[in-house]
């Protein structure tokens, strides 16, 4: 998959689309659209290299992380709600669940755990 593209968030498969963008200016930060019916959001998100170490063990490289953290969030809550600018390690503040259910987002691509695309 390459950064960039367009990936359906579950559940919403119709009418949400993110696109990930690795920012040249800063390692692991990476620029994020969600796009639905209703417009789109912007965020900036940043990866800290010990998540994407220890999310590379799974296979998965930075921006599929990325992509995967922001399906995980658009599980839980609108776009409009997801902080513009944020540290993925924010996440477990908000949803101490993050941890044990990230990597089924890692490998189910298009779709939460157990659901398929």
């Amino acid at each position: 998959m390459e950064a960039g593209e367009p990936i359906l968030a579950p559940d919403r498969m119709s009418d949400v689309a993110i696109s990930v963008l690795a920012n040249p200016a800063r390692a692991l930060t990476f620029d994020v659209v969600v796009r639905d019916a209703r417009g789109e959001s912007r965020h900036r998100v940043t990866l800290p290299a010990e998540d994407a170490a220890r999310w590379a063990k799974l296979g998965a490289e930075p921006s599929r992380c990325v992509e995967a953290a922001m399906r995980f969030l658009l599980d839980r809550e609108p776009k409009e709600s997801i902080l513009g600018a944020f540290d993925t390690r924010v996440i477990r503040r908000y949803f101490p669940e993050f941890d044990e259910t990230f990597p089924g987002y890692l490998v189910s691509p298009g779709g939460a755990p157990g659901r398929g695309a």
